[in-house]
């Protein structure tokens, strides 16, 4: 377009382009010294969340992910406190809408690993189970009881948890523990891994031994739904050396994320089962799913509970009293729950590799509960 009393070409319209460039070259300079102003009020660490929040906050197409590296960065601020609670909130939900790709979940799980409780058991391989936080409401829990049968038959659990959060707000393990007349909560570590070392059971609490995390319960309680981070607290665990990761899940997409993230995080036996509520519970009224990682090769495992004369229906949470009687019931090998605690003891007996067949894994949870063995157990653990 030609300007109005100049001519193409002429000294008089250079001179016009010239000044108009230089006015736009002023007002970038301008704005990009009030960004970085922003920037330097922001601080180097909030400014950096900053960066990496636009990385996954971005949009479907527009949106990079973060690297392994860069996902430890973010959660390695979200937990120190650095980053502001809408910073929090905006990663979190972000990251929901997005989905975490697994190599994030891994660099997630680097720094729950590097910060969270650790627990050892020295010449002895444990089960370790990774369940949701939000507790269960639907169906009555069995973990606490399988694990009391397993660590009296001699196989170590490590379990962790938390306090009641969103979205479920269910029943907690460290509240099912309590209601048998062993608490957890408010005992230091060192307490838990002396637990461990004498009975083979081990549950460590959020609030107590992993106070950074814990801060994160607030944000999703404000946003209302849940974010990566919970699916984070079912591929990690307290427990540092040799064990058997068993990790529950809900959706087959969630599976296969947490194959190829623990194995980029070097978990080398891995057992991702399709539990009752997300847990690790193996169901019985339907074909548990699960599938063993080694060496990286996920291998599908049905496990048939009628196929071992197992028919029983799922019994209903109703409240902690009831449960409470239903679980001593169970350890005696009586009441509604006793078939799916028989299930559950000989499935793991068998997957701890403790008996070679799992008909003859669960002959031997016929016997441990014959025997009370967990009852025993119970009340060693009672004050």
């Amino acid at each position: 377009m030609t300007r109005t009393g100049t001519t193409p070409g002429s000294g008089t319209d250079t001179a016009i382009d010239t000044a108009i460039d230089s006015a736009a070259l002023r007002a970038e300079g301008r704005d990009t010294r009030r960004r970085q102003e922003r920037r330097g009020e922001l601080g180097p660490e909030r400014a950096r969340f900053r960066d990496l929040l636009g990385k996954v906050g971005s949009g479907e197409h527009t949106s990079t992910g973060l690297d392994r590296a860069e996902a430890r960065e973010a959660m390695d601020l979200m937990l120190s406190g650095v980053a502001s609670d809408s910073q929090l909130g905006a990663f979190l939900i972000a990251h929901r809408i997005r989905r975490p790709t697994p190599i994030e979940l891994t660099g997630m799980l680097d720094t729950y690993r590097e910060q969270g409780p650790r627990l050892h058991t020295p010449g002895r391989r444990p089960l370790c189970f990774g369940v949701p936080y939000d507790g269960r409401s639907r169906t009555a829990p069995l973990l606490p009881l399988v694990a009391l049968v397993l660590a009296a038959a001699g196989q170590p659990v490590v379990l962790h948890g938390g306090a009641p959060m969103p979205v479920k707000y269910g029943v907690t393990l460290a509240e099912l523990f309590a209601a048998l007349g062993v608490e957890w909560r408010g005992l230091a570590l060192a307490a838990v891994q002396e637990r461990l070392d004498q009975h083979g059971l081990a549950l460590t609490h959020q609030p107590d031994h992993f106070p950074a995390a814990e801060r994160l319960v607030r944000i999703r309680e404000d946003i209302g739904k849940r974010p990566p981070v919970a699916s984070l607290e079912l591929l990690w665990t307290p427990h540092r050396g040799d064990h058997l990761l068993v990790s529950g899940f809900v959706h087959p997409p969630t599976e296969s994320r947490a194959w190829e993230a623990l194995q980029a995080a070097g978990e080398r036996d891995v057992l991702t089962v399709k539990g009752l509520e997300g847990s690790t519970d193996l169901p019985t009224t339907r074909a548990a799913i699960t599938a063993r990682l080694r060496d990286g090769a996920p291998a599908r495992i049905l496990l048939h509970p009628r196929e071992h004369g197992i028919d029983a229906d799922e019994v209903a949470w109703s409240n902690l009293e009831q449960w409470q009687d239903e679980a001593l019931a169970a350890l005696a090998g009586e009441g509604p729950l006793a078939p799916a605690l028989r299930w559950n003891v000989g499935a793991y007996l068998w997957c701890a590799g403790q008996l070679e067949s799992l008909p003859a894994a669960l002959a031997q949870a016929d016997a441990l509960l014959a025997a009370r063995a967990g009852l025993a157990a119970l009340e060693r653990l009672r004050p």
